[in-house]
């Protein structure tokens, strides 16, 4: 457990990172009971519900710091006076704007008695710009540590420590902090820690934020109250394990997936690097010769152009299980089921059939499959459970891991509302709200980007 400085009169903000005023105004009272001090209306919640939602929470929580998230690039003075109008203290201003826009925001600020935060976000020179804004009188400056960098080890809080170096004006900070992390947020120079997703997606929020504020004021890191992130293929395994094939399907833009296959067992769960092996109907030579190639946790992939004979059996599945695989993907037919189910490796099938082939040695290992319209590579990920087997392409298995868990902690928190306020799905969603709305009829609609030029 690492320990860093104690700092008591650090600030824990709440980002309101939702679409929906109603769940934003519950999570916000959730974080508050908790120890949240400072509240935030996220981009998301400002664009769906406009400065209604400042005015909203201004009337909830009238004596808290509130920040509103316009991230401005234009229009600096007429935004600020609106968000200041509207009940906020803080109005952002995206620090890639123009040298105009952001005084022209600290100028409105002034006026309208506001404070100006510039986001460093995306900026090539954060370290100069923090000291622009300083030098034309913004308030505070904040530092995104990109979850990106975080997944793949690298110290996100570099950055935060050169700004909070160069400037006196305060420095926030946001970016997938959790309890584990805010104290060494805090050591690196940040005077508000930014939480979202840490606090609103846990099962309790407000012991969440108590976590986090424990964490602040005694430099003792605490545990994540969400799924933790990575990058090493444990951590990417760990978290495939957590999640469903459907929560990847959803992470990935609601991706196909191999589906209507046989599994060996109900309920078996798989997560592992592919390794390929295209063969004939029947040919069961490559396939176990394959197995020799793979390594623990690999997931063995063998396209047999989909239909028997069998190339895949009990024999197969015990020198698969003596190699530590994580399981086995037959486009085409196993046999010995009964068997495989009792061994435990996860095996998935296109058919099942009692009939062997020749083991002719035809086809090869190593090269691309394309299954069902899905290409597998060697080394991407594949998913397997009950619903079916994904395929996460190796470039992105980071990424669509962690939104896989976000789709599941999403997940979570709908199924404590439904269950809690003894609702239905499309009642918490306000699902009519956002169907999209299409003007039947609509002059010049044929001629809008995408449309059917028919």
């Amino acid at each position: 457990m690492r320990t860093v400085a104690a700092m008591p009169d650090v600030h824990l903000q709440l980002a309101l990172d939702f679409v929906d005023l109603h769940r934003a105004l519950k999570a916000a009272q959730e974080g508050v009971a908790g120890g949240v001090d400072w509240l935030e209306v996220g981009t998301p919640l400002l664009k769906a519900e406009g400065l209604g939602a400042v005015r909203a929470i201004r009337a909830r929580f009238p004596k808290l710091p509130l920040v509103c998230d316009a991230k401005t690039m234009d229009a600096g003075r007429l935004e600020l006076e609106a968000a200041a109008k509207a009940g906020a203290t803080v109005g952002t201003v995206l620090g890639v704007a123009s040298d105009s826009t952001i005084e022209e925001c600290v100028e409105a600020g002034r006026n309208y008695g506001i404070a100006v935060l510039v986001d460093l976000l995306g900026h090539p020179d954060p370290v100069g710009r923090a000291v622009f804004a300083e030098k034309v009188g913004a308030d505070y400056v904040n530092v995104h540590c990109p979850i990106d960098e975080q997944m793949r080890g690298r110290d996100p809080f570099e950055t935060l420590r050169a700004v909070a170096a160069a400037v006196r004006i305060p420095v926030t900070v946001a970016g997938g902090i959790t309890a584990a992390t805010a104290p060494i947020a805090v050591a690196a120079g940040a005077s508000v820690v930014i939480v979202g997703g840490a606090i609103t997606k846990a099962p309790d929020a407000a012991a969440a934020a108590r976590g986090i504020v424990a964490a602040i004021r005694s430099g003792v890191a605490g545990a994540a109250t969400t799924a933790a992130r990575g990058a090493t293929d444990d951590d990417v395994r760990r978290i495939l394990l957590e999640v469903s094939t459907p929560n990847v399907s959803d992470a990935a833009h609601r991706a196909p997936v191999l589906h209507g296959w046989h599994a060996t067992a109900p309920g078996v769960r798989m997560a592992g690097r592919a390794v390929t092996c295209r063969t004939l109907p029947g040919d069961w030579a490559k396939p176990v010769e394959a197995i020799d190639r793979c390594g623990p946790g690999d997931v063995l992939v063998v396209d047999a152009c989909g239909v028997p004979p069998a190339v895949w059996g009990e024999l197969a599945t015990n020198s698969a299980v003596n190699r530590g695989l994580a399981g086995v993907v037959v486009h085409g037919a196993i046999r010995d089921t009964r068997d495989i189910a009792r061994l435990g490796l996860p095996v998935f099938a296109r058919a099942v059939c009692a009939q062997a082939g020749e083991p002719k040695g035809l086809g090869e290992i190593g090269g691309t499959l394309r299954i069902d319209g899905i290409e597998v590579r060697p080394g991407d990920w594949l998913v397997g459970d009950d619903d079916g087997i994904a395929v996460l392409p190796k470039a992105k298995a980071v990424e669509v891991a962690n939104r896989a868990m976000y789709c599941l902690e999403a997940e979570n928190r709908l199924r404590a509302e439904i269950l809690g306020q003894k609702s239905t799905l499309a009642r918490v969603m306000d699902l009519e709200k956002w169907e999209k709305k299409v003007l039947a009829g609509a002059e010049g609609l044929e001629r809008l980007p995408g449309a059917d030029a028919r």
